[in-house]
């Protein structure tokens, strides 16, 4: 099976790092794989050595000259199935398969990771449409999908995975040291970009509860993005700046995870969330809360608690009650690391993606046979 995948971001976020574990999981298992990436962008450069790359990216959404380029690309190539892993990856494959196809096209597979409905505008349903199959990375994802109108068999749930052996490799980073931080005390972190629907907005409103309980508890968040200043007012503001710690982008997230004590994902909608997955992975115990596939993530009780999106109050409690029993967090942090082990490697992501793959190639073949 070779397969060609394409991510348009210039940014390094959960998706792109999906989009390259399912490359070279698939090239590990034998498969040729290729991928198209943009070329200043952070996919690129850690896709740099030993795999077949493509530096392109469109400038817009109807980009035709990127387009063309692309089906060149792909009548040259000739791939069993072109994967698009973002929205406009999926405008630039569908625009490049049009241009391309003499007879047969190769099928076109679309990843969702965000569960945000489908824009109505003309280029939206015009693009969606020539989607062969959407892979959505949670079960919440693919029900939004048929809501907005996708028939259901053109859905499919693959929950998505994280390199188990990598996660294992990590060293741990000494956060105490590097964020000055007092000896001993229990952090607890959330990794995840500084926009509107992470909610860390909620994180610090909950932190400014626990430290009411917990004053030696310190809250580290780890990442970039277009909340930064207000974040920052926040902080000051409740007057944490002591207690709250915006770490910025960190290539180094595993060894985040292993220094956290306990883990906050904190969103108010969000896909699935493989920060949570690396977190499991790492043994960490969670706090996350029921906004999209994070409940098909989380098992509340057993690997963490679950509260509701917004309620800060809620989600104190919960880091209040993990702060102060040791044995629960060790309990629920191991329970997360073999949940992560048995339902979420990347290997059996990659082996149900290629069976999907294989599926849509025969139900292709058969409708073309019977025209």
């Amino acid at each position: 099976m070779f397969s060609l995948h394409i991510d348009t971001a210039r940014t390094w976020r959960g998706g792109q790092n999906q989009v390259l574990v399912t490359v070279l999981g698939m090239r590990a298992a034998g498969h040729r794989t290729m991928l198209v990436a943009h070329p200043d962008g952070e996919l690129r450069r850690r896709a740099s050595e030993g795999l077949e790359l493509l530096p392109l990216a469109p400038r817009s959404e109807m980009d035709l000259s990127a387009a063309w380029r692309l089906s060149r690309a792909i009548k040259s190539l000739r791939p069993d199935v072109v994967h698009a892993h973002d929205p406009h990856a999926v405008a630039m494959a569908a625009l490049a398969l049009s241009m391309s196809s003499e007879g047969k096209r190769a099928p076109l597979v679309a990843s969702r990771r965000v569960d945000f409905h489908l824009k109505k505008s003309a280029l939206s349903r015009w693009k969606y449409n020539q989607v062969d199959l959407f892979v959505c990375a949670s079960e919440a994802i693919r029900r939004m999908l048929i809501a907005d109108g996708i028939d259901e068999r053109r859905t499919l749930t693959v929950h998505e995975g994280i390199d188990l052996a990598r996660v294992a490799a990590a060293p741990e980073t000494d956060l105490h040291a590097q964020l000055f931080l007092p000896h001993g005390s229990l952090i607890v972190g959330n990794v995840a970009a500084l926009v509107p629907h992470k909610g860390q907005k909620h994180l610090i409103e909950a932190a400014a509860l626990v430290v009411r309980q917990v004053p030696d508890a310190r809250f580290v968040i780890a990442g970039e993005g277009e909340l930064r200043a207000s974040l920052e007012q926040q902080i000051r503001h409740l007057r944490l700046e002591k207690h709250v710690k915006l770490a910025g982008f960190r290539p180094d997230v595993l060894s985040l995870h292993k220094a956290f004590d306990i883990f906050v994902m904190s969103s108010v909608t969000e896909g699935l969330g493989t920060s949570l997955l690396d977190a499991m992975a790492c043994g960490k115990p969670i706090v996350a809360t029921t906004a999209g596939g994070i409940p098909e993530v989380v098992e509340d009780g057993r690997t963490g608690f679950l509260v509701p999106p917004r309620d800060h109050e809620a989600m104190a409690q919960a880091i209040v009650r993990l702060l102060q029993d040791e044995a629960l967090r060790l309990r629920m942090g191991e329970a997360g690391r073999s949940l992560a082990s048995a339902k979420f490697s990347a290997e059996r992501m990659v082996k149900e993606t290629l069976a999907a793959y294989g599926r849509l190639a025969r139900k292709l073949r058969t409708a073309g046979a019977g025209q």
